[in-house]
């Protein structure tokens, strides 16, 4: 495999009730090169679990669980208490993330408990950001007082795009 691809890109998709929904093609053509299929065929798998301070999801190739894995490793390293603990915390919420497959098209069912967690209803919004994907519930995300306001006039616009206004 060539080098790692960065995900760039946004996007709608439309949940329907069994949490079926569709990666945007940009982020899709990122993860398909980051983890190909063994086989060849199109589709695999996607990493999805919530994010670390946002109430939003991550999501992410399997490729990158080692690279996270050593981010997150550093991290302790750097903030351990005077006692010498860890918060194991921390690494409980960042590496709770799902396993999940994606056909040709990018669809995949979210799992319950992740879009619980990010209030995630009729609409999901990807944003890529470098080595990971964000998913956002519109309504959650333009009501979240730190996220940039660029960003949210991303969902704005896709959501007028659909005939929703939030």
């Amino acid at each position: 495999m060539s080098s790692r691809g960065r995900y760039q890109g946004h996007g709608i998709g439309l949940v329907d009730d069994k949490g079926r929904v569709a990666i945007p093609n940009a982020l899709r053509t990122t993860l398909q090169h980051n983890a190909p299929r063994l086989d060849g065929k199109d589709g695999g798998t996607i990493i999805v679990g919530p994010h670390e301070f946002h109430d939003c999801l991550v999501a992410y190739d399997p490729a990158y669980v080692e690279v996270r894995a050593e981010e997150l490793d550093a991290h302790q390293r750097e903030h351990t208490a005077a006692d010498g603990s860890y918060d194991y915390n921390f690494q409980r919420k960042t590496m709770a993330g799902e396993a999940v497959p994606f056909d040709g098209s990018g669809r995949f069912i979210m799992p319950a408990f992740p879009r619980f967690h990010a209030n995630i209803g009729a609409h999901a919004f990807f944003l890529g950001i470098n080595n990971r994907i964000e998913i956002w519930d519109p309504a959650t995300a333009l009501a979240d007082k730190g996220l940039d306001a660029t960003v949210k006039k991303m969902i704005r616009f896709y959501m007028a795009e659909k005939g929703v206004t939030l």
